[in-house]
């Protein structure tokens, strides 16, 4: 066949025996190649069994990893040194009310930046007079301080904040869930908080850090205590410190927020629960992983299928190659050439599958996209590991076949 150094017969004057045929890298590529190509359809499908679980990886990690990117893109601007301290009960179980100075406590402690505070306002909140009372659409009333979005990295979608000219005043702003609960779409529509109606003077965007606020109508800490009850105390205490100093203020913020009390004072971080979410998409990326590794390994024994039964139908032609001279070695090494293309040929249609999907969801969700190198050349260093490992018995099936068997199998 082509390709092939005659086997040389001849007798030198040193009596040199005969010489076994070779093929050159391109001439077993090529050979491996026109295997192939006479079998585009069973090629094509034992290839897509690759490609699948390629595809399947690359975009899990793809995935993962942008998301991560971006979760801590948003914590890196959102900030980790919020700590936030929290009114709880005494071994009683009664709830505990924090002293009124608890902020200005706070302050004292001298890695602290930045403090603020809401209090929890006994209201009912309704759209209007008509809607029932018992019908308050799952929103609640807190008091809070004009410097409580800068605390929180928190911004206004449509109107104004809680300011000095503001906040003794009948008004609230709505967190995002509470106006659409509430059907409010924009700024100076009223809603019923007890028996007055408030104007709405402005509308949050959803609060990261916090997004229990999410769900409230805030008002002044002067207009909540002059319309609607409110003792004025605080319930949470908002607190930003240096980032070295996170850990320190932690140990001493309860006993400055409730001194003599500390124990019923909870002291939290809200970016942990956004770092513990990063550690759950670390697990479901291992399992989704091992999803694809599963749809890999079926797609190798789609191929260890296709090279055993191309053995099969081309005896014929093995035994007519062994006739004319190539080696059992140069019979393995063409199988196995054939093996390692169709495993090649589908880890390198998954690994765009992968990165093009991965693409897809993060423009979606308005990521980033980031795909490691590691994946996509790990992915498609598999395919050929895979390749190999399909198409070893094949070919060592095929070596072995006797040059007369196999020119005389029908």
């Amino acid at each position: 066949m082509t390709g092939h150094r005659t086997a040389a017969a001849r007798t030198s004057r040193g009596g040199r025996g005969l010489k076994p045929s070779r093929l050159a890298a391109g001439d077993i590529l090529r050979v491996g190649a026109v295997g192939l190509r006479a079998r585009r359809t069973r090629v094509v499908l034992s290839a897509l069994g690759i490609a699948i679980g390629i595809a399947t990886m690359v975009a899990v990690v793809g995935l993962s990893t942008s998301s991560r990117a971006d979760l801590m893109a948003r914590l890196d601007r959102l900030g980790t040194n919020l700590l936030t301290a929290e009114a709880g009960e005494d071994p009683l179980g009664n709830d505990v009310v924090l002293p009124k100075n608890a902020v200005a406590m706070v302050e004292r402690i001298g890695p602290v930046r930045h403090a603020t505070a809401t209090g929890e306002v006994d209201t009912r909140i309704r759209r209007s007079d008509v809607v029932p009372e018992e019908r308050t659409a799952g929103v609640t009333t807190q008091a809070a301080r004009p410097d409580l979005l800068a605390a929180l990295g928190a911004e206004v979608d449509r109107g104004v904040w809680l300011n000095s000219a503001n906040e003794r005043l009948p008004v609230t702003v709505l967190g995002s869930i509470a106006a659409k609960r509430l059907g409010v779409t924009a700024p100076g529509e009223k809603i019923m908080v007890n028996d007055r109606y408030v104007v709405v003077v402005g509308i949050l965007r959803p609060v990261e850090l916090v997004p229990t606020l999410d769900r409230v109508a805030m008002v002044g800490f002067p207009a909540a205590e002059r319309y609607f009850g409110f003792n004025g105390h605080p319930t949470t205490i908002f607190e930003r410190s240096t980032d070295a100093s996170v850990e320190d203020v932690a140990a001493v913020l309860a006993r400055s927020v409730n001194p003599g009390h500390e124990g019923t004072v909870k002291v939290s971080r809200p970016s942990d629960a956004l770092e513990a979410k990063a550690t759950t998409d670390k697990g479901l990326t291992a399992l989704m992983l091992g999803l694809g590794a599963v749809a890999l390994l079926v797609g190798g024994v789609g191929v260890a299928n296709t090279m055993v039964i191309s053995v099969l139908e081309r005896r014929q032609e093995i035994g007519l190659r062994r006739a004319i001279g190539a080696t059992r070695g140069a019979i393995r090494l063409q199988f196995l050439t054939e093996s390692l293309l169709l495993s090649a040929l589908g880890g390198l249609v998954g690994v765009v599958l992968g990165a093009v999907a991965t693409w897809a969801f993060a423009q979606a969700q308005g990521w980033t996209t980031v795909i490691p190198a590691w994946a996509a050349a790990g992915g498609f260093g598999a395919t050929l590991v895979i390749g190999m490992l399909a198409g070893l018995y094949p070919a060592i099936r095929a070596s072995r076949l006797h040059p007369t068997v196999a020119l005389n199998a029908s």
